[in-house]
């Protein structure tokens, strides 16, 4: 009996240093090897200030601006996650016609249809930086328009943010909004 309690003793310390100690090492050298950005956060600057984080949506709300996906919880990264709320729920539905209304409110020349769904809808953790570039390229006129740039010099800007899948075959083009809006940024204050 004695030495069974003794063997689970061991078998506790060896798993409790194997998961606490161990396992979170080999984690960490695995995404420094090879995650991107070496497992580090891609922080994003704008004149020697840093004004996010490139993996972490944000809210953008103006005008000037190029929008993201909506967040069930509001980009807070401490509270990621989805709705959780069926294709059928009323309360899900009439959330989606609002965000609708809203976008075709700010983008009168759209039709409902125009209108990606990404757009309307949040993903799953809620904290998506990317759009897909139909997405961006929806809201082109809107941000030339309140920022007074030409509509062809801002197409140019978001093609040349747009990231290309992974050899060409794994996942679809995107463009993270925090780059564009930054680059938009930058762009706009060349111009003056």
């Amino acid at each position: 009996m004695k030495s069974n309690l003794i063997k689970a003793i061991k078998i506790t310390l060896a798993f409790c240093v194997f998961f606490a100690i161990l396992y979170i090492a080999v984690l960490w050298l695995f995404a420094k090897i090879m995650g991107p950005n070496q497992g580090n956060v891609p922080w994003v600057t704008l004149n020697g200030k840093v004004v996010g984080a490139a993996n972490v949506g944000q809210s953008f709300t103006k005008s000037i601006y190029f929008w993201g996906r909506p967040s069930a919880v509001n980009y807070a990264a401490d509270a990621s996650g989805a709705s959780n709320k069926g294709v059928n729920d009323s309360v899900y539905l009439v959330m989606l016609s609002t965000r609708l209304d809203t976008f075709l409110f700010y983008h009168p020349y759209l039709l409902p249809q125009d209108v990606p769904a990404e757009m309307i809808t949040a993903s799953a953790s809620g904290l998506d930086p990317d759009i897909t570039p139909e997405s961006a390229f929806v809201q082109i006129k809107r941000v030339a328009s309140a920022r007074g740039m030409d509509e062809t010099n801002l197409q140019k800007i978001v093609e040349q943010q747009i990231e290309k899948p992974f050899l060409s075959l794994l996942g679809p083009s995107k463009i993270n909004v925090l780059k564009l809006n930054v680059a938009i940024d930058k762009a706009d204050t060349l111009k003056q």
